[in-house]
């Protein structure tokens, strides 16, 4: 009795013989002009990297996108759009993105940032973070003799939320002077070191002046700061340094060029 291969033994063989056309020098050809298999592999490797598994269906669905541009590609040069200015000047911005994305990835490549720099950054931000976590409300007048007013207020008896409504801050004047749960390294040093010094429910009784203006402070509330496991944060470190470095290259290459 003659037999027939499965389903399964067919969509192998055809992946295998999809996956082989590209090891050759092309994929297709249209209109007598071959397509390179290296284009199609780049065009897999940026799928690859978006999460998508490797699969006959896509280098099908590669070749076919493929053949698609190259047919309006040679349209569009059969109508003389390649030899426009303004054609011609996106293609040369074009590949000059892609060189320079080229040149980054390499760069990275052969600067990547260190085990030891992560944990020296880890252990720097952590060490600023402190041990402590607070919860400030704020007012914020233009002169001293407003901030003064303010002090007597609340020492009369009101509420630093209803006084918040005059606060110069915008961001948090609407939520009665709340700032939120923070490190007091997110704040100007003037700011951190006053509150800093207060208790719980207590507010300053003199103005603090930093570069913003004049602030009353009212510390809300404190607690203890659990800084999150490094690997849990390295990924972002590392992210961060990396860039720093890539930025600090370009300017160094910005600074030795001549340009005039």
């Amino acid at each position: 009795m003659k037999t027939f291969p499965s389903r399964l033994a067919i969509a192998l063989l055809a992946g295998f013989i999809t996956q082989a056309s590209f090891a050759a020098e092309s994929i297709a050809t249209v209109n007598g002009k071959a397509i390179p298999a290296a284009r199609a592999e780049a065009m897999i490797s940026e799928q690859r990297a978006q999460g998508a598994p490797d699969s006959p269906q896509l280098r099908d669905a590669v070749r076919e996108e493929l053949v698609r541009r190259e047919i309006l590609g040679q349209e569009a040069v059969n109508k003389g759009l390649d030899k426009k200015g303004d054609v011609q000047a996106q293609m040369d911005l074009a590949r000059q993105a892609i060189l320079i994305r080229a040149y980054l990835q390499d760069y990275v490549k052969n600067n990547a940032v260190s085990e030891a720099d992560i944990k020296k950054e880890y252990d720097a931000v952590k060490g600023r973070m402190g041990d402590k976590e607070y919860k400030p409300r704020h007012v914020l007048l233009e002169t001293e003799d407003q901030a003064k007013e303010v002090i007597a207020k609340l020492q009369a008896g009101s509420k630093i939320e209803d006084l918040a409504k005059d606060s110069r801050d915008p961001g948090s004047k609407e939520r009665g002077g709340d700032l939120g749960w923070s490190n007091p390294g997110m704040f100007v040093a003037p700011f951190s070191e006053a509150m800093v010094k207060l208790t719980k429910g207590k507010f300053t009784t003199t103005p603090v002046k930093s570069d913003f203006g004049y602030h009353v402070i009212m510390l809300e509330d404190v607690r203890d700061l659990k800084a999150p496991p490094y690997e849990e944060v390295k990924p972002q470190i590392q992210q961060r340094l990396q860039q720093q470095k890539v930025e600090k290259h370009i300017l160094d290459l910005r600074a030795k060029a001549k340009v005039q």
